[in-house]
């Protein structure tokens, strides 16, 4: 009897060549040129760059809320590069979670209220029950009815995070997640991060803050829009 290789698993991110160009003729600009890259399920990546370097495109782009001007770009096995933007809306909604700067909560609703939104487009009927999950799953299952004045920046990102797992994606993008918050709210942040990927989540932190990208497995830096460095932890 022989015994065959396991086949090698399908990464959940494949970027083919991707550009990205913005204007015409002689005012066009590549913010993304020729870039590669794969991301395997549950990892934890750093993405890494200086301001104007091309790593909010490239964030645009991974997170389907901008489509490439040429290149493939492959999602969980599926060509998303050539999706309308109806289709990626639905990517998005479904299975791709944000985590953005400025936490983005809604000031007159509680945690749980601001967790459950993107639920509203599922029409789901436990959208209370799923989103204190989420919450008590990120720490904050004692403040479900505050509301975000009554949270320290460190607490609100984590709504934000808890907002990002609720509909059990399979990517959360974290934009620059640290970039509000003093040393230990980061410091926290980073924790449930880091515990949400050892829980078997992919996550990939757009950062300039070379403070953060260690508690990646690996870090790319980018440059001029391309990539200039690969580094595993």
């Amino acid at each position: 009897m022989s015994v065959g290789v396991a086949p090698e698993q399908e990464p959940l991110i494949r970027l083919e060549s991707i550009s990205k160009l913005y204007g015409s003729g002689d005012a066009q600009v590549a913010a993304l040129r020729n870039f590669s890259l794969r991301v395997a399920q549950g990892e934890l990546l750093a993405v890494m760059g200086p301001s104007g370097s091309g790593k909010s495109t490239l964030m645009n782009i991974l997170g389907c809320l901008d489509s490439p001007t040429s290149g493939r770009y492959w999602f969980a096995g599926e060509d998303v590069s050539r999706l309308s933007e109806t289709q990626l809306a639905h990517v998005r909604n479904r299975r791709i979670g944000f985590v953005f700067q400025q936490f983005q909560l809604l000031p007159k609703l509680s945690a749980w209220r601001n967790v459950e939104l993107p639920l509203l487009y599922r029409n789901a009927s436990d959208r209370r029950s799923l989103a204190v999950h989420a919450l008590e799953t990120v720490g904050l299952g004692n403040r479900i009815e505050h509301r975000p004045t009554q949270l320290s920046g460190g607490q609100q990102q984590r709504v934000a995070i808890a907002r990002a797992l609720v509909t059990d994606p399979d990517l959360i993008l974290a934009d620059e997640p640290t970039g509000n918050l003093d040393t230990a709210a980061s410091r926290e942040v980073l924790a449930v991060l880091r515990d949400l990927n050892q829980g078997g989540r992919t996550v990939i932190v757009i950062t300039h803050d070379p403070e953060v990208a260690p508690i990646a497995r690996r870090t790319v830096h980018v440059r001029d829009g391309q990539l200039v460095q690969q580094k595993a932890a």
